[in-house]
């Protein structure tokens, strides 16, 4: 892998930076909902990583988190902070796992960065690419690492298939469809059907497709989108048509209204590769080289490594190998790659007539 150039802290305040193996990372997660839990689980299994605190707004649901955590995985339980403010403060967090509505994510990664803590934020970033930049800006200012918890792009199995990719073997892809949808009921999160919190199948759901498009076929040159609203404005489904370099095309889907198959497929001018499972953390791929009648078998797509857990465990994973390594950005979800689908993701919500309240 080839790791791009960044910049490493004069501070020694920060024990995380350029840290040995031994040294374990130390995290922080701010906020206590749903993801916050699946992430931590995987947190959990990550070796060099450990869970030192915990941060919500009042103290109930911190020390809930603390007492759950302990019992769910075995590990000793984070110290349980009724406030932001005193999870950020707190000197046994090396990096800081924002897990809020990602209306509030900027707000709260200037909380992190001006109490000198790296950041891991979860997907998307913000609302909007302007407080992307924002987000990316105060990183650089304060100079620590960030990166945004695009969980895809650091699964081992779709590396795997970047890999293939790469080297030409299984062929040049001129056409990817990837769609993720299932039906937002009352056992899901309040958030994903309020318009104040970012509610949007777009940022929700249609950024795993983008995401795909854009790490196998580079930035679209065009795309073009439709979609279904509901009460208050609420993008439900989304459908949308990419143009990409070369004249590769995509087809990408969201929503929240009905059960995709969830399902990927890149197609080649040698054959297909599909993502099986979810396609956004796959359980394996494979390669069907020629057409439908080729009497050549499929072919698995082997990745480097296990799948950790659920597959959280590797954004944890290459968090702490970028801060051990003293970088600012990972080369697997650098800036400018959450910025430019950030942009699209803008493009899209224009084009369909969505506007946050926020």
């Amino acid at each position: 892998m080839t790791v791009s150039p960044a910049s490493t802290a004069d501070s020694p305040a920060d024990a995380a930076d350029a840290a040995p193996e031994a040294t374990p990372i130390r995290w922080g997660v701010l906020a206590t909902g749903r993801i916050a839990r699946s992430v931590a689980r995987d947190l959990a299994l990550v070796p060099g990583s450990v869970l030192t605190a915990v941060g919500s707004r009042r103290a109930e649901p911190a020390a809930e988190f603390a007492a759950w955590y302990a019992e769910e995985t075995g590990a000793a339980a984070p110290r349980a902070h009724g406030s932001y403010e005193a999870l950020v403060a707190d000197p046994e967090v090396d990096v800081v796992y924002l897990a809020s509505p990602h209306s509030h994510h900027l707000a709260h990664a200037r909380l992190a960065f001006e109490a000198g803590k790296h950041v891991l934020c979860e997907k998307p970033v913000t609302l909007t690419r302007a407080d992307a930049e924002e987000m990316v800006a105060l990183a650089r200012r304060h100079d620590r690492f960030l990166m945004e918890a695009m969980w895809t792009a650091c699964h081992p199995v779709v590396r795997a298939v970047l890999d293939r990719l790469a080297t030409g073997e299984v062929g040049t892809p001129r056409m990817l469809r990837a769609e993720l949808g299932f039906v937002v009921g009352p056992d899901h999160p309040a958030r994903l059907l309020d318009p104040a919190l970012g509610a949007s199948a777009l940022l929700d759901m249609g950024i795993y497709p983008l995401t795909l498009a854009h790490l196998v076929l580079g930035a679209p040159t065009e795309l073009r989108a439709t979609a279904a609203l509901g009460e208050g404005g609420i993008d439900l489904d989304v459908a949308i048509a990419g143009r990409y370099p070369g004249d590769a095309l995509a087809s990408l889907s969201a929503s929240m209204t009905s059960w995709s198959d969830r399902s990927a497929m890149i197609a080649t001018d040698r054959g297909r590769i599909v993502l099986h499972g979810q396609f956004h953390h796959p359980t394996h791929a494979t390669f069907h080289p020629g057409g439908p009648s080729s009497p050549e078998p499929p072919v698995t797509i082997e990745p480097a490594e296990p799948v950790i857990g659920v597959g959280y465990g590797h954004e944890i994973a290459e968090v702490a190998r970028c801060l051990r390594a003293g970088l600012r950005e990972s080369p697997w979800v650098p800036h400018a790659q959450t910025l430019a689908i950030m942009g699209q993701l803008d493009d899209v919500r224009a084009q369909i007539g969505v506007e946050h309240p926020a």
